[in-house]
């Protein structure tokens, strides 16, 4: 008669992690296709329509920011291009610093700052005013009543 002592790894199911270096490295290539398209489509249409780079003032920028496509627009573009890089620090940091309590101080902020930027950047986004009340009329969107 045989007897067999089963291992304690055989009683307990695997724990699934998640691979975050693989999803950091799909999420790069993903995200810099993406920003392909978005900083090109916000080159051409701040550039090449219109008058060109002459046409950019709080007005533009303003008038831009009231139409709901480019506030989504500028939004994805802010928070990929946020998100890439700051992904793209984390990546130096790992390959180059050596340290590894230094190495999590620059990673914090890293994320605090990419963070930062992401909320103060979609605040205002969101949030800007095209035609604020005792501004020169000449400077703020040609759809703005003149008060």
């Amino acid at each position: 008669m045989t007897m067999t002592i089963d291992s304690p790894r055989s009683q307990t199911p695997a724990k699934k992690r998640t691979n975050w270096e693989k999803w950091g490295w799909v999420y790069m290539r993903v995200s810099g296709v993406l920003l392909v398209v978005l900083v090109f489509g916000h080159l051409f249409s701040n550039l090449m329509i219109g008058d060109g780079v002459h046409a950019i003032d709080f007005g533009f920028v303003g008038g831009k920011l009231s139409n709901p496509f480019w506030m989504v627009w500028d939004t994805l573009l802010l928070w990929l291009a946020l998100i890439h890089g700051a992904n793209g620090m984390r990546t130096i940091v790992n390959d180059y610093v050596s340290r590894p309590g230094l190495a999590k101080a620059f990673k914090v902020a890293l994320f605090l700052s990419a963070a930062l930027l992401i909320l103060l950047g979609t605040f205002v986004i969101y949030t800007l005013d095209p035609c604020p009340a005792g501004a020169d009329p000449s400077l703020v969107a040609s759809f703005c009543a003149t008060r």
